[in-house]
């Protein structure tokens, strides 16, 4: 979704805003845990019911559950929609064949891999998956960036393309809050690390959030320059079917957001737990909530398709207060410094502009809906059309 936010901020603006979304995230991350040192806590919920009593509790686990809630259905509609057309790459696979149906790949991943590793307790056990995860990201980011030479001269531009800043850039940041959240897992992987201590998450935080900008601004800028106008909401949309390179990148991609799921799916249960049942669950719960969790996530996902609304809310409604506002409001309540340190100003801007970002990124996200062309072959893929 980053190209398409680029398409929705104007592409300097988009950039800049990308790079200060980076920050924010990295300094709300570490400002969780020197939150949670400062009142005893170590999960986010209890540093929230610390702070701002079970109301504070309640809006959290509320959207500590929407936002992981919502990136499972995201993530399913995503291999919905890039293993279908991997499979029709395949020779001898009719179009009518069964593997082409976004419904029945998506049943089928769910059943094979997401939930079984879903089923894991301990979300450490995760740690080499995510390490595959992340090559995949980066063979994923050289095809973009090879497709950008290659296939970019194909591609009509669009008028405004390189204009400053356009009017859906609070949108773009929703978007781009999205794909930076981890403070709803932070505590998790704080409390993994092999001394948990705040100058080596703080360590692991810069150089996780600094890779991640560096793959982001790269991903963002080719995709755009390759498609401008035309970006979608899921970038591989905007790829012709018949392309070899980037059918084996909708594979990686495919395989990396399978391995991403299972992630999410921990801190739904998470909050399922210490909502409901104290934070412990016997094995036959375990079971349960987590069938539950992936059984409703896979049913709205086969029922709706459109990825770029489903990143745009998810990322104004439960992304923004969950990285901007709560961390912010948390720390400033907690923290004995002088109103005019800087952790305490900082703070405060930050909390400014989550509520700015919420507020009017729900509105503008309703008011003017994306289109959605889901499915379709882009114009541009059949040279006869372009003049």
């Amino acid at each position: 979704g980053l190209p398409y936010s680029m398409k929705e901020a104007g592409f300097p603006l988009g950039v800049l805003l990308l790079f200060g979304v980076a920050y924010i995230t990295d300094f709300s991350i570490i400002l969780l845990i020197k939150g949670g040192n400062l009142s005893s806590t170590n999960t986010y919920q209890e540093l929230v019911r610390k702070t701002y009593g079970l109301v504070g509790y309640l809006i959290l686990s509320t959207l500590q559950f929407l936002y992981p809630f919502i990136a499972m259905i995201s993530y399913n509609i995503i291999t919905g929609d890039t293993l279908t057309k991997v499979f029709q790459r395949i020779p001898g696979v009719a179009p009518d064949n069964v593997l082409t149906d976004r419904h029945f790949i998506i049943l089928l991943t769910t059943i094979i891999f997401t939930l079984p590793i879903s089923l894991y307790r301990d979300v450490a056990k995760l740690g080499k998956v995510s390490l595959l995860s992340l090559i995949l990201t980066i063979v994923i980011l050289i095809i973009v960036m090879v497709r950008t030479v290659t296939f970019s001269p194909q591609v009509p531009k669009s008028e405004n393309a390189w204009i400053f800043a356009k009017s859906n850039a609070v949108q773009a940041v929703g978007v781009m809050s999205f794909a930076f959240i981890c403070n709803h897992n932070s505590f998790l992987i704080y409390r993994s690390l092999e001394e948990p201590t705040l100058k080596n998450w703080s360590r692991v935080t810069h150089v996780s959030v600094s890779l991640a900008v560096v793959i982001s601004v790269v991903f963002a800028a080719c995709g755009y320059m390759t498609f401008t106008g035309y970006t979608e909401g899921d970038i591989f949309e905007n790829y012709c079917r018949d392309d070899n390179l980037v059918t084996f990148g909708r594979f990686c991609y495919g395989v990396t957001v399978i391995l991403t799921f299972p992630l999410e799916c921990f801190v739904t249960r998470e909050v399922i737990a210490n909502v409901f049942f104290h934070g412990n669950l016997s094995t036959v719960l375990h079971i349960v909530v987590t069938v539950v969790i992936i059984a409703v996530a896979t049913g709205v996902s086969l029922v709706y398709d459109c990825l770029g609304i489903v990143l745009e809310l998810n990322g104004v409604l439960s992304a923004t207060p969950l990285v901007f506002i709560i961390p912010a409001a948390c720390y400033l309540r907690l923290s004995k410094e002088r109103w005019n340190h800087s952790d305490n100003l900082i703070s405060c801007l930050i909390l400014a502009v989550g509520v700015l970002v919420m507020t009017v990124g729900f509105v503008l996200t309703i008011w003017h809906p994306q289109e959605c062309s889901h499915g379709k072959e882009m114009f541009y893929c059949f040279p006869s059309n372009v003049s």
